[in-house]
């Protein structure tokens, strides 16, 4: 009997987990649009997506031009966009996200350097908005280049299944 008990009182506690929520932890005293952590609860189905790069955008440009990809936020809004498209596939959307990658190449028009600013002009019409308030844990680096030197903008995310 002891032990019966002893399992109920496992099970229970481990059952309670399944309902929990998904915790994201603001970012203190700031209105920066990331989450400073995401707690998945015991019981979550975690998704990793594979990096994404940007759509052509224009298809009457050379392949492997600037041209054909558009720029930073073009990119951005583009990889977002199939993120976003792939995600509902699966059942899930970008509230699901819990952490973000973002690997940004030099833009030549920037002297080289990763255009942030035209990043989170893309980033935050999918992040942080009344629709969509859910913000992942994110990381942003600038890379030497990605697979087509065209491209400015790759990102893999984690979602987690409700």
């Amino acid at each position: 009997m002891k032990n019966l008990a002893m399992f109920l009182s496992a099970f229970i506690l481990s059952t309670s987990a399944f309902g929990a929520d998904v915790v994201r932890h603001k970012i203190p005293n700031s209105t920066f649009p990331i989450s400073a952590a995401v707690e998945i609860p015991a019981g979550k189905t975690l998704v990793f997506l594979s990096g994404v790069v940007p759509p052509v955008a224009d298809a009457s440009a050379a392949k492997d031009s600037l041209a054909a990809y558009g720029d930073t936020k073009t990119q951005t809004v583009g990889v977002l966009t199939s993120i976003e498209k792939q995600l509902k596939g699966m059942g899930l959307g970008m509230g699901d996200v819990v952490k973000m990658q973002v690997f940004l190449a030099g833009d030549p028009a920037k002297g080289g350097k990763m255009d942030f600013a035209g990043f989170m002009a893309g980033y935050t019409q999918f992040f942080g908005t009344p629709a969509q308030p859910n913000l992942p844990s994110r990381s942003a680096m600038q890379v030497a280049a990605l697979a087509n030197p065209a491209f400015l903008v790759e990102i893999e995310v984690t979602a987690v299944r409700p």
